[in-house]
């Protein structure tokens, strides 16, 4: 296997009914132990960068390039993936690289400017054989992420995607980004209207934060694409404080981000079998 088309891997998702994960990369120890861990399982991945995540490395490029290399020498299917971006300029340079899709993330805009934007960038990016996810309702952050009202509309993601021809769609259903503790409760059931509202798969951010019961709940009812980003952090950062905590003289990273990369292949491994409902432990 090696670097895949992301509608190879999310469709098929979709059409058995599962989630596929797609994992946020900060450094490269994250796509090495992303990959080790779908290729533990057999089962395709998702290898994602955020726009933080290109500006912490000064650019999009060497981190980029550094997945896609990860993603080619792959024994599954591995897609790459540009997340959470509101520059179009990141959006493109991402396609010029070689992703395989992309996030223009518009929801902070005005509704219809966000449609107008999203099928500009959709069109460039169809035009080099790049898919598109966007983002329709306030996903959340820190503030409200689940207050009652904070939801994506039916009836206006199904016309989103018509305007602007997206291949996925983020939608909010009741989780929110960077949460340390497992106990979001997702809306079951809007996902399963959203899921016949909407003729493309359906993404699920703020993952982190719903334990795996209700992350099978989520695919079951219609969720293909599922972000994980916190979590995997939450393992990579405990196993270096343990490993520092036990040989405090360690001056050698590797002694230390090891370890830690094989923690997230772990959990990499597990929730990839989770999202697919083969384990609920």
């Amino acid at each position: 296997m090696t670097l895949t088309f992301t509608h190879d891997i999310v469709h098929i998702a979709r059409k058995k009914g599962v989630g596929v994960g797609a994992f946020n990369v900060i450094q490269i120890e994250h796509a090495t132990a992303i990959v080790t861990g779908a290729e533990a399982v057999g089962l395709p991945v998702i290898l994602q960068i955020s726009e933080n995540t290109a500006k912490y490395h000064g650019s999009l490029e060497p981190i980029g390039m550094a997945a896609l290399a990860v993603a080619r020498a792959a024994e599954v299917p591995v897609a790459v993936h540009l997340d959470h971006a509101e520059s179009v300029q990141l959006v493109r340079h991402a396609a010029e690289l070689g992703f395989t899709s992309v996030m223009f993330d518009g929801a902070k805009l005005p509704y219809e400017e966000n449609v107008a934007t999203t099928r500009d960038v959709t069109a460039y990016c169809h035009a080099r054989d790049v898919l598109v996810e966007a983002e329709l309702g306030e996903i959340g952050g820190k503030n409200g992420a689940h207050a009652p009202g904070v939801r994506t509309d039916p009836d206006e993601a199904r016309e989103f995607v018509a305007a602007t021809g997206v291949d996925f769609l983020a939608v909010a259903v009741g989780s929110s980004h960077a949460m340390l503790t497992r106990d979001a409760v997702l809306d079951v059931d809007l996902i399963s209207v959203l899921r016949e509202a909407v003729s493309v798969p359906l993404v699920l951010h703020g993952s982190s934060g719903v334990d795996d019961v209700g992350l099978v709940r989520a695919a079951r009812a219609g969720m293909t694409k599922i972000n994980v980003s916190t979590h995997l952090n939450k393992a990579f950062t405990r196993v270096i404080r343990e490993c520092l905590a036990e040989n405090p003289q360690v001056a050698d990273p590797r002694t230390y981000v090891g370890p830690a990369r094989d923690a997230v292949a772990a959990e990499v491994a597990r929730l990839l079998r989770v999202f697919g409902g083969a384990e609920l432990h």
